[in-house]
C-alpha cells in the first residue's frame, strides 16, 4: 500500500497527488495539519529527518522530496515517457526537475507562501527570478507542447504546481501566451485533479 504524508495546500505534496491520479495508483492520504508540527516530531522524522513533507511510503519503501518521489513513480509504475531511459532526454528531465527546485521555488513558490503567508523574502530579487522564469518557460514553449521532451514527463509535472498557483503570489501569467497553453494542455489530460487555489486555466 503506498502511504503519502503531505499537505493540503502543499505545490509539492500536489505534484505527487497529481502523478498519482495520472497513474491510476490507489494510495492513502496521511494529511498533516502543519500547525500540529506533526512533521517534527520524533515518529515524523523517522521518516524524514528534514522535517519535511512530502513523504512517501511504499510497503517498505521511505522516501523523500517531491522530485525523488517523481522519479520513483515514474519508473516503478510509470510508462517510459514519464522518465525515458534514453540519457539525453532523462538528463534534460533532471535539469528541469532542479529548476523546479530552484527557481521555481525561489521565484512563484517564495511569492505565493510571501503573500499568503507573510514570510519575508526580499521582493524585488523574488520577482525578478519568476520573470527571468517565465519569460525563459514561455520562450521554451514557442516551438513545443512539454517542456523536457516531445511527451508529457515528470519535468511538467513538477513544474506546474506553484506556476498555476502563481496568481496567489500577485504574477499575471496574461502576457505569457504558451504557458497558459501548456497550463491548459496539463488540466485536460484525463485523471487531472486540481488542487485548492488552482484556477483552471480558460484560453
Amino acid at each position: 500500500m503506498i502511504e503519502l504524508f503531505e499537505f493540503t495546500m502543499s505545490g509539492n505534496s500536489y505534484k505527487i497527488r497529481l502523478l498519482l491520479s495520472f497513474l491510476n495508483l490507489q494510495y492513502e492520504s496521511r494529511s498533516l495539519n502543519p500547525a500540529d508540527k506533526i512533521h517534527k516530531s520524533e515518529n515524523f522524522l523517522e521518516l524524514n529527518p528534514f522535517g519535511q513533507v512530502p513523504v512517501l511510503k511504499d510497503n517498505n519503501i521511505i522516501l523523500r522530496d517531491s522530485q525523488a518521489i517523481l522519479v520513483y513513480l515514474a519508473r516503478a509504475y510509470g510508462e517510459e515517457h514519464w522518465f525515458p531511459n534514453d540519457p539525453a532526454k532523462s538528463a534534460e528531465i533532471v535539469a528541469w526537475l532542479s529548476t523546479a527546485a530552484n527557481e521555481v521555488s525561489r521565484g512563484p513558490g517564495a511569492l505565493r507562501v510571501h503573500y499568503l503567508l507573510g514570510r519575508t523574502i526580499n521582493l524585488e530579487e523574488t520577482k525578478q527570478v519568476t520573470e527571468n522564469l517565465l519569460s525563459l518557460l514561455d520562450k521554451k514553449l514557442t516551438s513545443r507542447l512539454w517542456i523536457a521532451t516531445d511527451s508529457l514527463s515528470i519535468a511538467d509535472i513538477a513544474m506546474y504546481p506553484y506556476i498555476a498557483l502563481s496568481h496567489q503570489g500577485k504574477v499575471d501569467l496574461t502576457e505569457y501566451k504558451n504557458i497558459k497553453k501548456w497550463l491548459h494542455r496539463i488540466e485536460s489530460l484525463p485523471g487531472y485533479i486540481p488542487m485548492p487555489g488552482i484556477e483552471l486555466d480558460v484560453l
